[in-house]
């Protein structure tokens, strides 16, 4: 297990983090702190996929977004609300929208289709991103310290728990994108009145 963690850790951090990414984040600021991937070198490397991510739907949805919301129709409700909020709180929107869990995609997208120059955006969303990226693998590296201080002595435990902390935070997902593409087909299967 330390071989795969120490070989494909900081990989699977950069793809993890183009996504969602924050379950990714807090294992690798836990496993930092138990000395398998190095802090520093997380944060980095989250911050590259953060940005990667978001400049992507960005561009997408700059180039494409009325197309991507006719093939995710479940994306639109969250797309108009993200514009709304851009119209009032354009700075805070682009800063903060990685910190709310299950609008990483539609807000970059949504950002794409606003009028917010590309040059703001890239800056706004590189100050979020390293934001992001230091207070989620801190997060992780204090969750680490702590279950080192509440269960001294169980360090032969901590590759599972942090091995249980991603296969969680898995699950979690599944289950969200499978409630996502459930509602997503039952607004498709409604008939327009």
């Amino acid at each position: 297990m330390e071989y795969l963690i120490e070989t494909y850790g900081y990989v699977a951090v950069f793809l993890g983090t183009v996504l969602e990414g924050e379950t990714v984040l807090i294992v690798a600021g836990f496993l930092a702190h138990r000395e398998y991937l190095d802090l520093f070198w997380v944060i980095l490397v989250a911050f590259a996929g953060s940005m990667t991510g978001d400049q992507l739907f960005f561009f997408l949805g700059r180039r494409h977004g009325n197309g991507v919301l006719e093939r995710r129709p479940g994306w639109r409700d969250r797309t108009e609300r993200v514009l709304r909020l851009m119209e009032r709180h354009q700075w805070l929107v682009v800063v903060g929208f990685r910190f709310v869990y299950g609008l990483r995609m539609v807000t970059p997208l949504a950002i794409g289709m606003s009028r917010i120059p590309t040059g703001r955006f890239l800056a706004l969303n590189a100050f979020g991103s390293l934001l992001w990226a230091v207070v989620v693998a801190v997060a992780g590296f204090v969750v680490g310290e702590t279950l080192t201080l509440m269960f001294a002595g169980m360090r032969h435990y901590e590759l599972r728990a942090a091995l249980a902390i991603l296969v969680a935070g898995g699950v979690i997902w599944a289950v969200r994108a499978l409630l996502r593409r459930r509602r997503a087909a039952a607004v498709q299967s409604t008939p327009d009145r």
